[in-house]
C-alpha cells in the first residue's frame, strides 16, 4: 500500500467480547466465532480497501481509510447485530501509521488506535461510545446525525488522561449516507452516483465535499462575526470639490478600500477575546493534541489559538511519535502568547 510509512488521519473502531478472559476456552471459541461473523457482516458495505482489521484475540481494530460515516455505519451495525452477544464499542478520529510487523502484514499504530481503545473501555456492554474528534466530524454532516450521539461528559483514562465522549442512541438514520439523494444533475447523473465515487487520494467525494463546506462554514462564521463587532463608522458628507489653482498639481484624493482588501485584512485579524481572558496562539508541524492545564483542547492543526483565563498555565504537546513538548506560560487579561513547535 502506498500509504505505508506514512501518518493519516482516519476513523478507528475499536471492540471486544465482554469478560471473554473469563470464559473457558470452549465457550471463547464459540463467542469468537460469533463475533467474527456479526463483525464480517456490518463491514461487508465498506470496500475492503477502505478497511483494515487487526484481530485483538477478544476483539479487533478496524481502520477505516474512507469516509468518516463508514466506521459510524458499521459501528452501529455490530451493535445492533450482536444480540446476546456482549460487546462495547469506541469510535476515535485521529492520526495513524501504517506499518509492517514482524510477519510482513500491515499493522496500525498511532494515537488514533489507542484513543480508540480507551474510548471503548468506558463504554458499558452494548454501549457504542465516540469520541469528541468523531462526533465534531460526523455531527455537522448532516442533521440525521447530529440527533444521534448524546454528550456523555469527561472520562479519565488510567494514564491520567481526560477524554470527552459521546454516546450513540437511537437506531440508523433512514439517510445513511450524504450523498443518498434522489435529486438528479443536469446532466442526467445522479449526484449521489457522483458524491459516491473516488476523489482525490482515494477519498470519496462526499468526504472531500463535507470537509469544504465545514472549512467555508467556518471561515464565513469567522468573518461575519467579525464584521458585526466592529461598529459602523458614521458617514461624513462630502465637501464640495473646489477647482484646483491653475498649474498646480492634483492631489490624490483618498478611494475607499476595495471589498477583498477588507476581508483578507478581517481573515488575518485573530478574532476579538472574550471579556477578560487572554489568546494563546499555537504553529505545530505535523500536529500535536493540545492539553492546557491537563485537559485537553483538541489537535492542531487544524486548531490555532485557544482561549484561557488570565493567570498561570501549563501548555503540553503531544504527538505520540515524539517526546511531549510542554511550556509554562503567565498570562495577563487581553495579553496572547504564541507558542511555535516541530516535532522532529
Amino acid at each position: 500500500m502506498e500509504s505505508s510509512g506514512r501518518t493519516l488521519v482516519c476513523s478507528v473502531l475499536f471492540l471486544d467480547i465482554v469478560e471473554y478472559s473469563k470464559k473457558p476456552v470452549s465457550e471463547q471459541l464459540q463467542l469468537k466465532q460469533e463475533f467474527n461473523r456479526v463483525l464480517t457482516k456490518s463491514l461487508e458495505p465498506v470496500p475492503a480497501r477502505d478497511r483494515i482489521i487487526l484481530d485483538t484475540g477478544d476483539g479487533a481494530a478496524v481502520t477505516f481509510m474512507g469516509d468518516p460515516e463508514d466506521a459510524l455505519f458499521a459501528s452501529m451495525a455490530v451493535r445492533d447485530g450482536a444480540g446476546a452477544l456482549a460487546v462495547r464499542l469506541g469510535v476515535n478520529l485521529g492520526p495513524v501509521r501504517l506499518v509492517k510487523d514482524l510477519n510482513g502484514q500491515l499493522n496500525i499504530i498511532g494515537d488514533g488506535i489507542n484513543v480508540a481503545q480507551r474510548v471503548m473501555s468506558f463504554a458499558r456492554p452494548g454501549q457504542l461510545l465516540v469520541s469528541r474528534s468523531f462526533y465534531e466530524v460526523v455531527s455537522c454532516l448532516s442533521r440525521d446525525y447530529a440527533s444521534l450521539f448524546h454528550h456523555e461528559g469527561a472520562r479519565t483514562d488510567k494514564h491520567v488522561r481526560e477524554h470527552d465522549v459521546y454516546s450513540v442512541v437511537g437506531g440508523t438514520p433512514a439517510s445513511r449516507r450524504l450523498a443518498d439523494t434522489e435529486t438528479q444533475s443536469l446532466d442526467g447523473e445522479a449526484p449521489a452516483g457522483w458524491l459516491a465515487k473516488n476523489g482525490p487520494l482515494g477519498l470519496r467525494r462526499s468526504a472531500l465535499l463535507a470537509a469544504g463546506v465545514v472549512f467555508l462554514a467556518i471561515l464565513a462564521g469567522g468573518v461575519g462575526a467579525r464584521a458585526l463587532l466592529e461598529p459602523a463608522a458614521p458617514q461624513a458628507k462630502p465637501a464640495a470639490a473646489l477647482p484646483a489653482p491653475a498649474g498646480s498639481p492634483e492631489l490624490p484624493t483618498r478611494a475607499e478600500a476595495p471589498l477583498g482588501k477588507k476581508l483578507a485584512r478581517l481573515e488575518r485579524q485573530p478574532a476579538p477575546l472574550a471579556s477578560g481572558n487572554a489568546r494563546v496562539e499555537l504553529a505545530v508541524a505535523p500536529w500535536g493534541e493540545v492539553l492546557v492545564d491537563g485537559h485537553s483542547r483538541g489537535v492542531s492543526p487544524p486548531l490555532r489559538v485557544l482561549e484561557v483565563v488570565p493567570g498561570a498555565h501549563t501548555v503540553e504537546i503531544r504527538n505520540s511519535t515524539f517526546p511531549a513538548h510542554v511550556e509554562q506560560v503567565q498570562l495577563k487579561a487581553g495579553e496572547a502568547v504564541r507558542i511555535r513547535h516541530r516535532f522532529r
